[in-house]
């Protein structure tokens, strides 16, 4: 029997992570995500304005990444209907966190093929809500999104957007667009604040 040298296994292993990173990148891509109008785009800096957007959201208190978790956790039962009767929803990117005085408000975006009065009714803990047509400054970025990241990229766009003299309405919001199996370095993440009109 013939001996496979180290080399060629770790290559081996190397190709399949390869091609399965390529796949969940693919079919990331491929998510629906809202629409929105860029109105000025600078680099990895943009303002945008969005239309009014159906959300299924939960409110969780704690730290950002556990409240991402339980939230994620809560809205995911809801559209994949492990918490209710009825079909499933498609998913949407990215997962909105916005930070609010009492936690975090965590948001997936409904799909525009379904009308607000078609959802299902959600369970406890989850609730149905427009969120008004705004505009917001981004900075879209990569990487895993970790706290300090998140917080030196808020610095990075409050410093662009007061050199335009932008006004931020609100706390911070965090989209996260990808599943938290994706390679960090295919991540796409972005850090957005609500701007006065």
């Amino acid at each position: 029997m013939a001996r496979v040298g180290l080399g060629k296994i770790l290559a081996g292993v190397a190709g399949v992570a390869a091609a399965g990173a390529a796949f969940l990148y693919l079919r990331e891509k491929s998510i629906e995500t809202p629409d929105h109008e860029a109105i000025e785009t600078d680099g990895n800096f943009e303002i945008r304005a969005y239309p009014a957007l159906v959300v299924a959201q939960t409110l969780q208190h704690g730290s950002r990444d556990r409240a991402l978790g339980n939230g994620f956790g809560l809205l995911a039962d809801y559209i994949f209907a492990e918490s209710r009767e009825g079909e499933e929803i498609p998913m949407t990117a990215p997962v909105f966190a916005v930070e609010r005085p009492d936690g975090w408000t965590i948001r997936f975006v409904m799909p525009r093929a379904i009308e607000r009065p078609d959802l299902p009714e959600p369970g406890p803990g989850v609730a149905i809500a427009e969120v008004p047509a705004r505009k917001v400054a981004v900075i879209r970025f990569g990487g895993r999104a970790e706290d300090k990241l998140l917080v030196t990229k808020a610095a990075e766009l409050r410093g662009w957007m007061k050199a335009r003299g932008l006004e931020p309405v609100g706390g911070v919001e965090h989209a996260f667009y990808n599943s938290p199996i994706m390679p960090g370095p295919l991540r796409n993440n972005e850090v957005m604040f609500e701007l006065t009109d």
